[in-house]
């Protein structure tokens, strides 16, 4: 058996991802990939939570601005991770897994309500859990809610499954002499104004102490990589 650097990761993948070349909706070769990967965690002695933002299907911030107030837009954002919840965990379900939903709203015929305990009697017992909902409020991104319930369950390592590859100094996609990082402080990182994840969930992770690896969601067994230990990506943490 493969060692373990993380034994409880929160693990987030952006809804983006999820979308793959589809751009919209739901890839379900890309979810059974995603699959494939925790059930390998799983198998390893991993405990998983898992965080889904809702990019593939509405974004409040972008899609709504300017033409609906923020708090409503939000709230469908809110709505768009609780579906892929219930997506994913019915895939690890197929793929031999317990999953469990949990949703900061009440939505008792989708998910069940989040608590800390529940989580980590949840974890505890082997189960994977989808915390969805974000934080439950609007102004709060995924980013946010992943790095808040990362902290509550005492996670070791919050790990960040994007659809770019590592954090870079610019979008490399737009500029081909931006500097990739391997490692970078939360200090380093809030300064140079890195656009790894929202400045709000940085900070609470910043405080936190907690470590977070930035990597792509699309390299090959990324996250298992990842959750041993290997290097790939960028480590964000307050000293090296």
């Amino acid at each position: 058996m493969a060692s373990v650097k993380y034994k409880r990761v929160l693990l987030k993948v952006s809804g983006e991802a999820l979308a793959g070349q589809l751009h919209r909706g739901l890839d379900f070769d890309i979810i059974n990939g995603l699959c494939r990967s925790i059930r390998t965690c799983v198998d390893m002695g991993v405990q998983i939570g898992l965080v889904i933002g809702a990019g593939n299907f509405w974004r409040g911030v972008k899609d709504g601005a300017d033409k609906m107030q923020r708090s409503h837009a939000d709230a469908m954002g809110m709505l768009g991770t609780v579906m892929n919840a219930i997506a994913v965990a019915d895939a690890l379900e197929k793929h031999g897994m317990d999953a469990r939903v949990l949703s900061a709203v009440e939505m008792h015929k989708f998910a069940e309500y989040y608590t800390r305990d529940v989580a980590e009697r949840y974890l505890n017992e082997g189960k994977v859990v989808l915390f969805a909902a974000g934080t439950g409020n609007p102004y709060f991104s995924t980013d946010t809610g992943a790095v808040l319930r990362g902290v509550e369950i005492e996670a070791d390592a919050i790990l960040m499954a994007k659809n770019i590859d590592a954090i870079y100094s610019a979008d490399p996609a737009k500029d081909p002499t931006a500097t990739r990082y391997t490692q970078l402080t939360y200090a380093e990182a809030l300064a140079k104004n890195l656009k790894a994840t929202d400045i709000t969930a940085m900070a609470l992770a910043m405080d936190n102490d907690m470590t977070m690896v930035c990597f792509g969601l699309d390299e090959e067994n990324s996250i298992v990589r990842v959750v041993s230990g290997e290097a790939i990506g960028t480590t964000v943490k307050n000293n090296f």
